[in-house]
């Protein structure tokens, strides 16, 4: 076994709330202020010259600012990155049809926004499992406040502890409905193999088919019904309730659950997947990388909000550090460049009629019958397979094994197991 470093997240529970909630509640509603004066700002420069400040401008503008000094320097640094990570994700979207990042206020009411600690913000003790977090200038003003806030945690898994990773590196607090809870950002040290399997695999993402998995002899697919079921669920929810105030509670609700549990289905997903691989001697994975397809044609309308709730970069990073720790690599394919969907596997046919409705791929030069997205991701296999037809079954691709999320169990089983 090999030792490899990595950057997880791990998430805790903080045991004294009642004791720091209020302190935690008054840095929330900080830096939904502040992030309200950044967008003020950009707003402001937008108007005047026709350009979007970017995050390390924002902090300049804004650095002497009543409101920058509520919350730790660094903390206050990052609401603005935030701000302008939005801002950039916004812009690329290229959508007509989307809103720019707004103010985070309802009426007169402010959410309580995620604060960060960086390094000389935060002083961890995991003996007693305990985290100072520094307040803002403007928040040690009384004379009977700490300079800090003194949280006590306790963490949300069984199998890890902070005093066993290489280091923290950010201390997160998140708001997630109901109470905060702390995310500490950590570099880890991992155990991998040091020799990795010898077979190969190929995924295709997409939208319909959240991931289709070839592994030459055996192929597996894992349908999106349950993501595009909560996304239409939970987007009539948050249109339904929007006020002339803006976004409501229940918007808010609506966002942030869909949010927790897209991230939670991706999670699960992900982890099935290499699991799925690394049972099978798989040592190299070849992903498809859709990266420029929002900027190849309009899909119109309706395909292009789908394609715009599409978190495919999420998952393909989730695949990634989670193929990381089993010692399997993973290569990133171009599909545009190699056409995947529309090429036959088995000959190199390339013909747009191949694809029959409904998923169906038929080559009409040597009668390949299979699931479309099964051919493709063999496509990507054979990236790294210098013979994949050696190694493959053709009426695999055309039967696959299906995997299904659980709603019951929040975990992926195969169709048979999942309860009606």
């Amino acid at each position: 076994m090999a030792d490899r470093v990595v950057t997880r997240t791990l998430k805790a529970s903080v045991t004294n709330h009642s004791q720091v909630a209020e302190d935690l509640d008054s840095h929330g509603f900080a830096a939904s202020k502040l992030w309200n004066v950044g967008r003020w700002t950009i707003s402001r420069v937008w108007n005047a010259i026709d350009h979007i400040p970017d995050a390390d401008e924002l902090c300049s503008y804004l650095k002497d600012h009543d409101r920058y000094a509520d919350l730790h320097s660094q903390s206050s640094q990052r609401v603005l990155q935030e701000l302008g990570e939005a801002f950039v994700s916004w812009y690329e979207q290229d959508d007509p049809d989307a809103n720019p990042p707004g103010y985070r206020k309802h009426g007169d009411e402010r959410p309580r926004s995620t604060v960060t600690w960086k390094n000389q913000g935060f002083k961890l003790d995991t003996q007693y499992n305990r985290v100072r977090l520094s307040k803002g200038t403007n928040m040690k003003e009384s004379r009977y406040a700490a300079d800090y806030i003194l949280c006590e945690y306790t963490l949300q898994t069984d199998d890890q502890t902070l005093d066993a990773v290489e280091s923290v590196q950010t201390v997160r607090a998140v708001w997630n409905g109901d109470a905060w809870e702390l995310h500490f950002v950590c570099k880890m040290r991992i155990e991998t193999p040091e020799t990795p399997g010898e077979r190969t695999a190929g995924i295709d993402l997409g939208i319909c088919n959240t991931a289709a998995v070839s592994l030459g002899d055996e192929t597996l697919l894992y349908p999106g019904n349950a993501l595009k079921e909560d996304a239409h669920y939970f987007r009539r929810e948050e249109y339904e309730t929007e006020g002339a105030d803006g976004p409501s509670d229940k918007a808010e609700w609506a966002r942030q659950t869909k949010s927790r549990r897209q991230d939670h289905f991706l999670h699960a997903l992900s982890k099935d997947i290499v699991e799925q691989c690394a049972d099978r001697d798989v040592g190299t994975i070849a992903v498809g990388h859709p990266k420029n397809i929002r900027d190849d044609e309009d899909w119109g309308r309706h395909g292009n909000k789908r394609l715009h709730d599409w978190a495919f970069e999420a998952l393909l990073s989730h695949i990634e550090y989670k193929a990381q720790e089993r010692g399997i690599d993973v290569e990133r394919v171009d599909e545009a460049a190699l056409k995947t969907s529309k090429t036959c596997c088995e000959c190199g046919t390339e013909a747009d009629s191949n694809r029959v409705e409904r998923g169906l791929y038929i080559c009409e030069n040597c009668d390949l019958l299979a699931n479309s997205d099964l051919n493709a991701a063999e496509n990507m296999r054979s990236t790294v397979t210098p013979s994949p037809a050696k190694d493959r079954s053709n009426g695999c691709l055309a039967q696959p094994s299906v995997r299904l999320f659980d709603k019951s169990t929040g975990r992926v089983v195969p169709q048979e197991q999942v309860v009606p």
